[in-house]
Formats: structure tokens, sequence, C-alpha cells
């Protein structure tokens, strides 16, 4: 009996040496592996928080065809050896030399809004606004479904100094404007974003203001006086379609906002000759609205909108006198461009302009180049673009998109939004 126990403890402890001599075994091979992998980044490198960061910045940038500065920054980068990062500095290398040139006689289409309505039961109403409301106002579901036809048709959203811009000796020449092949680009503008004293209550935002995480928004008023936040114009409504979309801009850019001063800016009471202590209508909040009204231009400068002024007084430069373009001029230059930033654009009321097709020239002209301004923008939608580059300057055409415009499109009378997007899918019935 005694032997088979012995028999039977050394079978165990064979059984437990040999069961220890695997494991190990085991453990020896899993560890070398492990010593194997973490030697070689090249085989599946870990990648840093900080690093991830700067990969997908560095992807935003090359969406929107800025190769040139997403390999830059990834090339700066910490781990930049890395196998992850020199695939994506090789990929935006290769996606870089497909680019092609858009030629300088190329059409670049300038399309331009007003402030967007949001509750057309209100802006419709039938009192005196309504019918203006209707010709020269889109909705805000009209805008979105535009924006959506215009991505699908290719269009990139370029700016007005990406198509020329002054040399050292301040002459203008066009831009070497570089996009893959089938995207076109457009520049988008939109007039009198200042939300006028005239709008309140018709179902427009009435301003634009920073919610908690510094993004540009808009505050809006419901009929029975609810006040909420959100995307309800057009500068909002982009950001989120490029956020969503981002190789809907080109290297970041957005589009360009012609500020009046009369009213203000942005929804802001800002003028101090209109709202300040010695006026008809003084603002007690008028510093507090001076300081909200630059924070948001700020903001929205840093994320791609660049301003233009369309005169302190909405003038139709055209009719008014030098001596009164002067006066409006400087008032411009005292209460918008410390809010706003200076501007070189000049965007006309009215859809007026110095001239005919023919180059500038004239004292009106002159007053304006001495005043710094070098980019002009008129109204002409008889045709799809039209641009015009002198040593001076540089005009573009634009096109209104506005319930008058298409309404003229479905009776036939215009196919200049044809290429655009579908006036019929787009425009509302409720007009």
């Amino acid at each position: 009996m005694k032997r088979k126990r012995r028999v039977r403890k050394a079978y165990w402890l064979i059984g437990l040496t040999v069961m220890l001599v695997v494991l190990a075994m085991i453990y020896v091979q899993q560890g070398q592996g492990t010593t194997s992998h973490s030697s070689s980044s090249d085989d599946n490198p870990s990648v840093s928080t900080e690093q991830q960061k700067v990969l997908d910045t560095a992807a935003r940038e090359a969406a929107q065809y800025d190769y040139d500065q997403a390999i830059q920054q990834l090339e700066n980068a910490e781990g930049s050896e890395q196998t992850k990062t020199q695939e994506a500095i090789d990929s935006y290398r290769q996606k870089k030399e497909k680019l092609v040139s858009w030629d300088s006689d190329q059409p670049i289409p300038h399309l331009f809004f007003h402030s967007l309505i949001v509750d057309e039961q209100r802006a419709f109403d039938g009192d005196g606004m309504s019918q203006g409301y209707r010709d020269y106002m889109v909705t805000v579901e009209e805008f979105q479904a535009i924006l959506e036809d215009l991505y699908e048709r290719d269009y990139v959203l370029v700016t007005i100094d990406d198509l020329a811009q002054p040399n050292a000796d301040g002459t203008m020449t066009y831009q070497d404007l570089q996009l893959p092949p089938g995207k076109k680009p457009m520049v988008l503008s939109q007039d009198d974003l200042s939300y006028y004293e005239y709008m309140d209550g018709d179902g427009f935002a009435n301003k634009l203001i920073l919610d908690e995480q510094g993004d540009v928004t808009n505050t809006y008023v419901e009929a029975d006086g609810e006040t909420k936040q959100g995307s309800y114009d057009m500068v909002p409504l982009i950001d989120d379609f490029v956020q969503e979309h981002p190789d809907f801009s080109y290297h970041g850019h957005k589009g360009i906002v012609a500020v009046t001063g009369y009213n203000g800016v942005l929804g802001y009471r800002t003028s101090k000759s209109a709202y300040g202590p010695e006026s008809n209508q003084p603002n007690p909040d008028l510093a507090a609205d001076q300081e909200q009204a630059r924070q948001v231009a700020d903001a929205m400068k840093a994320d791609g909108w660049t301003f233009a002024s369309h005169t302190w007084g909405h003038l139709n430069v055209q009719e008014t006198s030098l001596a009164d373009l002067q006066t409006d001029t400087q008032r411009w230059n005292d209460e918008v461009a410390p809010l706003v930033g200076d501007t070189n654009a000049m965007i006309f009321a009215f859809g007026s302009d110095l001239s005919d097709w023919h180059p500038y020239h004239g004292a009106k002209y002159e007053w304006l180049r001495d005043q710094g301004y070098r980019y002009f923008a008129n109204v002409d939608a008889s045709t799809e673009a039209w641009k015009q580059l002198e040593p001076g300057y540089f005009r573009q055409a634009r096109i209104n998109v506005d319930g008058m415009r298409m309404r003229e499109a479905l009776q036939g009378e215009t196919d200049v939004l044809d290429v655009f997007f579908n006036v019929e899918d787009v425009y509302s019935d409720q007009r």
C-alpha cells in the first residue's frame, strides 16, 4: 500500500514538474515576443494623444487642400519618424502633385445672400415688409438645400483674396489657386449682417454671439417670446456644414460678410452716432455691445471669415456725392473698423458700382483707393461669373440669390442659377 502511494506521489511530482516547465517556456516565449515588438516601432507603433492631435489637424488641413501646411505640421511634430506619420506625409505629397491650377481666365462665380428667414409665417404675414422679404431673402431651409447642391456639384468656398493679391509694389496679380481635378472655386458673401431694427419680430435671428465653447452662433426669439441659441443664419450654418464637409472649404476659408454701421454690426447697437449718449435713442449698453461685437468678429476671422465695407449708411455710391462718400467712409472707419478690423474690400450696396465694365477712374475711385480699398464687388446676374483685374484693384460681379432671382428662374426668364442648384427643388412652397 505504501509502495502504491509512493508511485502515485512520484507521478504527481513528475506531472507538476512538466507543467511548470511548460508554463515557464510559454512565459519566456511571450516575454521575447513583447520585447521584440517593443523594440521595433515600425511594426505597429504606438501614437500618443498629442501626436494623434497633430495627425488629426493635418488630416483636416489636407481635406481642405492645404497640403503644404499639413506636411509642415507633421514634419515638425514629435514622433515624425513614425510609420503612421510618414505614411500621412507621403499620401499628402502624392495628392498635392495631382492638384491643378485654376486658370485666371476660368469663371469663378460669386453668390450672395441677405439674412435668412427662420419663420416664414412671420416674414410672409402680409404686412408692409412681406414683399421685400419675398424678393430679397431666402429661408434657412432653402439655404441649406442650396449648400447641399453646391457641395454635390463640387464647388469649393474660396475668398476674394485667394483670387488676387497685391505685389510688393502694390499692383494686383492673380494667385495660383490649386484644386483637385473637377473641383470648382466660388466665393460666397452675405450683405447687411447687422440685424437691422426693422427685422425685429419678423422671424429672423437677432444677433451673432459666442457659445460656451467660443463658437459663433445666433440668438433667435420665437413668436412666443422664448429666446433660443443655435444656427439660424448663414455664418453658423456654413460653419456647421464645413465642420461636417471640410472639403467644401479651400484652406479653411468660408465667406465674406459685408456690414454697414448705422444700426450697428452683427446685431449689436454699436454706433456711437446712432446710439451714443447724445443720440435720439441712446444705448446704455453701448460699450458692452461694442466689446461683444468685437469678440464675435475676432472669432469669425479666426474661423475663416473676412469682412467688407458695405458703406456705413448703405449708400448708392454711383448716385451719392464725393463729399457724402468721404463722410460715410470716415464714419465706417470710426465706428465699424474698430470692431471688425480694417478691410480692403468694398461690396457695394444696392448692387451699384463706380462705373460700367470699363476700368475704374475718377475722384470716387481715387478716394476709395487712397483709403486702402483693393477689392470691389457689384451685382450682375446676367452671366455665371465676371471678374476684372487692373493694376490697382480686383473687381468681381456677384449673383443675388433671393426670391426674386429664383422666381425668374422658375418662370424661364433666367438660367443663371442652373449651374449652382435646382431652383425647383429648393424653392419654398410657403412663398
